[in-house]
């Protein structure tokens, strides 16, 4: 009967410690807090607030802080972050685009802004001005990435390393450094190096550029177990201004005009961005879907006052109309139409085709089904092996040109 008891105890103390040590787990490890910003503000969200992307795909804050000062070799030049050309505002800790939140362990994820905010100096020597909703003409995503990847090859990406320069600007409590060191040092690199294996096939495709993404064969390598073959997606970033009277002239999306469903779009491109179905936030996507529909681009005259010849202006309105507006213009009969690029109204300079052939049957029909199992559905992806017609809202700040940016300034189209 003693034993007994003595055996009941040994159990109730370790089941005791083994629920004391899931909570601790739990606590430093898996832990969600809601995300604070400076502010309550749609644009502040735009910019730093969570997707979702962090779970997944994020990476110890610590670790992202100290890498370019660990490894600043591998970045193309001096300035840390800012050297692959994220905008930073002055006074925050982190680009535009970056998100940080607490799930466990504070962790770095990346949102919509990355690809779609923009800047501009006033003067040469001047402070960038952030311009929500703009193309990122100079992000090296690519270079984000191939940046990550080497840190994580070099053997000096170890526990003594990277703490030092941790320690170096920041006083690490006790617990938390034994969790770097033991476990989210180790398992970063680990992560990166499967990343990179998995994304080996970008190694034999012409780099993406600054202001250039290949936005699908990484959905199509993640995501939907399509293989993308020796397709190039290679693309110039997207404005997304102006998306009301889209959507209210039907008009598609992205350069291929591969979806028309505005919500869809959204939520793919957090998905594409490192978010999981289970962590799409999907009030704070809907809000922020909202507000972006009436994002107005940025007027030159606000920037460069009198820059605008108005009479030149009044005397290049009727050429637009007559030869550009039924394309590009407002309410123009082919604006956000896609033309195929077989087709023969091409004026004698048919397109690059890649980014058009690159998104397939096989892939659209994957991704509608990928939606399927969840309260959110897909049902408008299509391929169109086309290009679209947008409107050139903002052009004076959408440098490089075309689809694939391969038209550096505007005096040059």
């Amino acid at each position: 009967m003693a034993n007994k008891r003595t055996g009941i105890r040994i159990l109730t103390v370790l089941i005791a410690v083994a629920a004391v040590v899931g909570a601790a787990a739990w606590y430093k490890l898996l832990r969600p807090v809601p995300q604070v910003l400076a502010d309550d503000t749609m644009v502040e969200y735009f910019k730093y607030g969570s997707i979702g992307t962090e779970d997944a795909a994020g990476l110890p804050y610590w670790i992202w802080m100290v890498l370019p000062k660990v490894f600043p070799e591998y970045l193309p030049r001096p300035g840390g972050w800012a050297s692959l050309g994220f905008t930073w505002e002055q006074g925050r800790p982190m680009p535009i685009g970056f998100s940080k939140k607490t799930i466990g362990f504070e962790r770095v994820g990346i949102n919509c802004a990355l690809c779609h905010s923009g800047s501009v100096r006033r003067t040469p020597t001047g402070v960038p001005t952030a311009l929500p909703g703009a193309p990122a003409t100079s992000v090296d995503a690519l270079g984000y990435q191939r940046f990550l990847f080497q840190c994580a090859s070099d053997p000096r990406f170890n526990a003594d390393n990277i703490l030092g320069a941790i320690g170096a600007i920041y006083d690490m409590p006790l617990i938390d450094r034994l969790l770097y060191r033991y476990l989210l040092i180790p398992a970063t690199r680990k992560a990166l190096l499967e990343q990179q294996e998995a994304f080996v096939w970008t190694d034999i495709r012409p780099v993406w550029g600054r202001g250039r993404i290949d936005p699908f064969n990484p959905v199509k390598v993640a995501l939907l177990d399509v293989d993308p073959g020796d397709t190039i997606g290679n693309a110039d970033m997207m404005p997304i201004w102006n998306l009301r009277p889209k959507v209210q002239g039907g008009m598609a999306f992205h350069w291929d005009g591969l979806n028309t469903d505005l919500t869809e779009i959204f939520i793919s491109s957090a998905l594409g961005d490192g978010a999981t179905p289970k962590s799409l936030p999907m009030e704070r996507i809907d809000a922020l879907q909202e507000w972006a529909m009436d994002l107005e681009p940025p007027k030159l005259e606000d920037f460069f006052p009198g820059s605008v010849d108005a009479a030149l202006a009044r005397s290049g309105e009727p050429v637009f109309a007559a030869n550009c507006a039924q394309c590009h213009g407002p309410g123009g009969a082919n604006t956000g139409n896609v033309r195929k690029v077989d087709g023969d109204d091409w004026a004698g300079a048919p397109p690059d085709r890649h980014r058009a052939d690159m998104w397939t049957k096989e892939a659209a029909d994957a991704y509608n089904e990928y939606g399927e199992k969840y309260d959110w559905d897909f049902d408008n992806f299509r391929s169109t092996t086309a290009y679209l017609s947008p409107r050139l809202d903002g052009i004076w700040a959408r440098a490089p040109y075309l689809h694939n940016g391969s038209v550096p300034y505007l005096g040059e189209m």
